[in-house]
Order: C-alpha cells, then sequence, then structure tokens
C-alpha cells in the first residue's frame, strides 16, 4: 500500500536533507519512517524542479556542477540580504556563489571562443575545398583534352599512316 505524504511533510524532510544542518537519508528513514527510494525521489523531483538539493552534504565545494548553477540561477535575482539569508540556510559563503557564478560564466566564454573559432576553421576548410575543386576541374579538363589529342593523333595515323621524316 502506498503511503501519501502532504508537500507540508515532505518539504519539512527535505530541509532536513539540507545544508547547513544535512541529515543523512539513512537517519532521516529512521527518523520518519519514509523509505530511502522515496527520500531520495523527493529530493531528485526538487532538483529537477530547480531548486538546490546537493547530493553531497559535507562541503558545498563538493557538489556537482549542477546543484552550484542552480544556486547561482537561484540567487541571481536577490539583494544582498536575502543572499545572506539564503547562504545561512544551506550553510555557503556569499563569496562561494560569486566563485560558482564566475565559472559558469568563464565556461560560457570558453564554449564561445570555441564557436568562434570552429567556425573560422570551417570557413577556411570551404575556401581550401573550393580551391582544390577548381583545381581538380583545371586538371580534368587537361587530361580530357590530352586524351582527345592521343585519340585523335592515333587516327590520324590510322588514316594516314606514319609520316616518315629524314
Amino acid at each position: 500500500m502506498q503511503k501519501r505524504y502532504s508537500e507540508e511533510f515532505k518539504e519539512s524532510v527535505i530541509k532536513k536533507m539540507l545544508p547547513p544542518n544535512a541529515v543523512s537519508v539513512s537517519k532521516l528513514c529512521k527518523e520518519t519512517g519514509v523509505s530511502d527510494v522515496t527520500l531520495y525521489k523527493w529530493r531528485n523531483n526538487y532538483k529537477n524542479r530547480g531548486i538546490a538539493v546537493p547530493s553531497d552534504k559535507s562541503k558545498p565545494n563538493n557538489w556537482t556542477a549542477e546543484d552550484k548553477l542552480a544556486a547561482v540561477i537561484e540567487t541571481a535575482s536577490f539583494n544582498e540580504m536575502q543572499l545572506s539569508e539564503y547562504c545561512r540556510n544551506k550553510g555557503l559563503y556569499s563569496e562561494q556563489i560569486e566563485e560558482w557564478k564566475l565559472s559558469a560564466l568563464s565556461g560560457y566564454q570558453k564554449r564561445e571562443k570555441d564557436k568562434k573559432e570552429k567556425l573560422r576553421s570551417r570557413q577556411e576548410d570551404k575556401k581550401k575545398i573550393k580551391r582544390l575543386e577548381s583545381e581538380l576541374k583545371r586538371k580534368e579538363k587537361a587530361l580530357a583534352e590530352t586524351a582527345a589529342l592521343l585519340v585523335l593523333s592515333k587516327k590520324c595515323e590510322a588514316i594516314w599512316g606514319v609520316k616518315e621524316e629524314d
């Protein structure tokens, strides 16, 4: 039989999983009587909704990139006071969030730089391909002309014979 839990109960349990006083899933199972599978499912649902629920409760620097980015996004519109309160609740420092923000931006800037470099390389490759194709056409025409001259000279020999020169 499947139990139904209220949203308030779920939120209170999830809050216990969050820093600074993060409680392990196994301890929460014993305290609340909720299975570990259900707790992991609730935590994943919160993560999917964009609420920062780190997998590693020990240190914020050990959070996954997704959790860090979620915290940065969640705090993007906060003023200083709201940010301080958020950090206290999560067991973070505002400097950590600022560092994560800079890391995310530098990764984005690197990706943009790589895109521009790939685009430039692709354009150079297209120019090279176009030049090589025109050179190939020129050589094919020269080869066709040489083959035609050879065939014509053989036909001339067949009709008039070989010319004897002194």
